[in-house]
Formats: C-alpha cells, structure tokens, sequence
C-alpha cells in the first residue's frame, strides 16, 4: 500500500490501484481494522465524498472506498459496448477489489449512483454481499417508472445523458463546469455542506470524466433497466437485510418508498433523514448510526 500526498484524500488511509472487471483498475482508499464495509461514491462525486463517514468507520471496520470506474483517479475505459459501465460489470468491479483484499464477505453502502452499483452487486454476488445500504435512490427500473409530467424536471439529467453517444457528450463538455456546479449548488440547499476547495474538487475530476459518467447514465436508460425488469419479472430479491435513507421524494413525486424498496427486499428498514441529497458529508454523524445499525441487524440472528 502507499499514501497519498493528494490533499482529496481520506486522512489515515492507505491507497491502492486495485484490478477489477474486464481489467480496470480503481484508485481505492484503504483503512480500519475488522469486518469489511464497501462504500460505494455517487455523482458528481468522488470516493472523497466519504471521508468523515469512513475514519468514523474505520474504529471498528476494514473500511474499502473505492472510486467507481469513470470517477475520479480511476481508470474511464471507452464505452464499447452497454456491458462497459452496466451496473453488473461496476457491481462485478465491487466484488472483486474486496476479494484481491481478502473479503469474500462484506458491507455494502452506497449513495446515488454507487448505490445502484451496490443494487447490482448484492442482486449478482447475494453470497459475498453481507447487508445492502442505499443513501436516497431509487432502483434503477422503479425511477424511470416514477417520472412522469412536468415533474420528472428534476431528474432532467437522466434524459440527457440517456441519448445515444455523441451528442451528449458534446453538449455536456461545451459546458462541463456550470453542468456538474448545477447539480452541487441545486442539491445543496444553503450551499453549507461543500468547502469551495472540495466543490472545487468535484467539479474538476467530473469536467476530467464527461465520457464515462455519460457512458454510466446511458446505461441505466439501457442495459441496467433491461437487467432488472428480468429480475422483477423473475421474482428475484435482495436476500440480504437492506436499509434505506433518503430524503422525502416522496411527497413531491408521489410515490411511495417504502413500496418501492419492498418489492426487491423482505428485510428491508427504511428512515426519511432530515438531510439533503448529499448527507454522507452533510450528516456524517447520522450515517455512521445508520451503517453501524445496519451490520449490526446482518449480524443478529433471526
């Protein structure tokens, strides 16, 4: 292992450059002692997003966070195919870091878009994946189903970036610090949660990645829907214990959360948090309890 001198670093971890699927490799930052927990970044984000919740951690845990393939120092292959950034090849990434560590079995957390990777993961690798945690999303499949009307304005993104290659890319790169600053300054309501060298931060490695974090969403318009509408029709479930926190969604877009993730687990908490979209950094103290929570149930025989 090493340590990085990059200020964008999680205090008292370690870093490697870990072989996952299709051999990528990702930046992983590495520490903690004890069972292991993955914790998995979301957009526009970098595994940085996970610093206070992960030394937190890091007292009881072998804390693994990775940055996701097409974020931040982690390799972005050319999207060849849907296969490239389908939610199964980065779940697959998952699961094989924490093996190259020794972790047959781990945690798994993830926030936005890593939580989707966690979905696939724990859905494909049900023996490896110990409990499943999402920070505020929904299943792939159910959040294409509950846009409708002028509502869906709020997840305008997903429609722009789920256009066929070329176009997007384009469009985005012509305006790539105002687009990726859009979404940090929207779901950031008093604008409190980012120092402006951490914004900063975000924006840049984003502005470095427009073709793989376009690649990534194009395949949730894709594939990754394709994948669980199998799973879906094929009665498939989480069969770990599953818990979600998320803001109240609900109310604006009228559906209901708790339905939503019950028809994927049978062992599932749900809690709305008094929190924006980015709580990890806005409430550490409050997902620590969470995840701590969460093993703790995986741990407790029923």
């Amino acid at each position: 292992m090493m340590t990085s001198t990059d200020p964008f670093t999680i205090r008292g971890f370690s870093y490697e450059r870990l072989a996952a699927a299709g051999g990528v490799r990702l930046n992983v930052a590495i520490g903690g002692n004890g069972p292991a927990v993955v914790l998995l970044h979301g957009f526009p984000q970098t595994h940085y997003m996970w610093r206070e919740v992960a030394t937190r951690l890091a007292s009881t845990h072998t804390v693994i966070v990775p940055d996701l393939r097409g974020y931040g120092a982690s390799d972005k292959p050319a999207e060849t195919g849907p296969d490239t950034y389908s939610k199964r090849t980065m779940g697959e990434d998952v699961a094989r870091i924490a093996a190259g560590l020794g972790h047959e079995r781990f945690g798994l957390i993830g926030h936005d878009r890593g939580a989707l990777v966690g979905v696939r993961a724990a859905l494909d690798h049900p023996d490896a994946v110990e409990y499943l945690g999402i920070l505020d999303v929904l299943p792939t499949l159910d959040t294409w189903e509950v846009l409708h009307g002028v509502d869906a304005k709020v997840a305008w993104h997903l429609y722009l970036m789920a256009q066929p290659a070329g176009l997007p890319e384009r469009m985005i790169a012509a305006v790539a610090e105002e687009f990726f600053a859009s979404f940090l300054d929207a779901w950031d309501a008093d604008g409190s949660t980012f120092s402006p060298d951490v914004r900063r931060h975000y924006i840049e490695s984003s502005m470095r990645a427009v073709d793989s974090i376009v690649a990534d969403y194009r395949a949730s318009a894709g594939i990754d829907v394709e994948q669980d509408r199998v799973d879906r029709e094929g009665g498939r479930k989480l069969a770990m214990p599953v818990g979600v926190i998320s803001q109240d969604w609900g109310s604006q877009l009228g559906f209901d959360p708790i339905a939503i993730w019950g028809a994927w687990s049978s062992d599932l908490t749900y809690e709305p948090i008094a929190a924006g979209h980015f709580m990890a950094e806005e409430k550490p103290e409050d997902v620590t309890r969470f995840v701590r929570t969460l093993a703790a149930r995986s741990s407790t025989p029923s």
